[in-house]
């Protein structure tokens, strides 16, 4: 069913690793030449623009771009009560892994009457993304919404895609989690077009101000991450988020069973979505073809899966030993990464590079896209290298506060002169000298 790529016996660079294992080819600068034009428009004709786009591209055009009260009240009402119970599990055990992530206050005292202090200043206003397309997620609202909360930020606006269905709404169940988790402030906007609204802001429909924002977060298509792209440095983002990924690094131990479903889960995402199983086992390796076979017709998506997992961005990589599968899925550096090994905790504290890590066989990624209380907005195709998912981190500023005092400054004086000297800055060093010169 999957692709194979045998690694067994060769000697690899993580260079070569990072070409070798299979990624989704998504070529952002293709498409910003369709993205650059709305956002201009949307930059310069606000909400008009902005409409005009949702209609060509969502088939509807809102009364305005901010949900009425009203309807976000009436989406909570009408809600399902087991999704509502299931909302409202996961909006606690993220708040309360997210509540421990806050930043304190330090101040270090460099010399005696010299201190610096690093304080920690949240954002004031955050745009919050929760895309529409294939699949409604209600659980991105949560994962975006309670870190900026935690980190103290004050105003806080979800956009997400107009639904036809809905009469021009964001789906119901999108609507109802802003309103369970306190956020009266939707706008009926999604795409690039959303991106462009939230970084400008605009006059809506009925002459109310939508305020632009400081930083925009959340996953979205290919036409989001190339527009936001375009306006990183207007506003602030927190990745260029491509197809979903997960990548399972297992052994002879490990349940076939559990291995294809975990595989199927996130080649559920999207045609484009990768699939990729590391293993030394070459017996693991066809029970989980076998199995994926099994499972796929009883999906619903089947067709979606089937696209995904055999397209060349999935693939089963054979490896000689557990260690070697370690370097596999470093160089990977996957948006969820899977330990199904023997002695899972101390294979996963050897791993440096993923998104997140789940470990052991009762530990799924659908429990993290969910319920585990992590958050489920994550680094993908391979930033995970360097860069973090989201948290409460993202939406704060560390800012430094230099406090010296007259003995202070003098003590230090002549090593600030004589730095500014080497550097031909000479005015650097006279800014200091010329509060001791009378």
């Amino acid at each position: 069913m999957l692709n194979r790529i045998d690694l067994r016996g060769r000697t690899t660079t993580p260079a070569q690793l990072r070409a070798i294992v299979p990624r989704a080819e998504v070529d952002v600068d293709a498409v910003l030449h369709h993205v650059r034009p709305m956002v201009e428009a949307i930059a310069d004709r606000g909400v008009e623009a902005a409409l005009e786009y949702t209609e060509k591209f969502d088939g509807v055009r809102p009364a305005s771009v901010r949900v009425p009260a009203s309807e976000i009240s009436s989406a909570l009402s009408s809600l399902d009560p087991a999704v509502r119970e299931a909302l409202e599990e996961v909006i606690a055990r993220t708040r309360r892994v997210h509540a421990d992530q806050r930043r304190t206050e330090t101040t270090t005292q460099v010399v005696p009457g010299g201190t610096v202090t690093e304080k920690w200043v949240p954002v004031a206003r955050v745009g919050l993304y929760a895309p529409g397309g294939l699949a409604v997620y209600p659980s991105t609202v949560v994962m975006n919404v309670v870190p900026a909360q935690i980190a103290g930020v004050e105003s806080l606006v979800v956009a997400s895609p107009p639904q036809a269905e809905f009469g021009g709404l964001p789906h119901p169940t999108i609507l109802a989690a802003a309103a369970l988790l306190g956020v009266d402030e939707v706008w009926a906007v999604g795409g690039a077009q959303a991106v462009a609204l939230l970084a400008h802001g605009g006059v809506d429909t009925d002459g109310a101000e939508l305020d632009p924002v400081d930083i925009v977060t959340g996953p979205g298509n290919i036409y989001v991450t190339a527009a936001k792209r375009l306006l990183r440095g207007l506003i602030g983002i927190d990745s260029e988020a491509g197809p979903t990924e997960i990548a399972i690094l297992a052994d002879s131990t490990a349940d076939p069973v559990h291995v294809a479903a975990d595989l199927i889960s996130q080649a559920e995402h999207d045609p484009l979505a990768a699939s990729v199983l590391v293993t030394d086992s070459v017996e693991l390796a066809d029970a989980v073809d076998t199995e994926l076979e099994r499972q796929i017709g009883a999906t619903k998506h089947t067709e979606r899966i089937r696209t995904a997992l055999g397209g060349k961005q999935s693939a089963t990589v054979l490896v000689s030993s557990v260690d070697e599968g370690v370097r596999v899925v470093d160089a990977y550096a996957a948006e969820h990464l899977e330990i199904q090994t023997r002695d899972a905790r101390e294979v996963a504290a050897r791993i440096r590079s993923a998104g997140a890590i789940f470990v052991g066989a009762y530990a799924p990624v659908s429990l993290g896209d969910y319920c585990a209380g992590s958050n489920h907005v994550l680094p993908t195709g391979g930033c995970a290298r360097h860069s973090s998912g989201l948290s409460v981190q993202t939406f704060l500023r560390g800012i430094h506060v230099i406090d010296y005092s007259e003995e202070a400054l003098r003590e230090v004086a002549d090593k600030v002169v004589a730095l500014a000297n080497a550097e031909d800055l000479p005015a650097h060093g006279q800014a200091v000298t010329a509060r001791f010169s009378r």
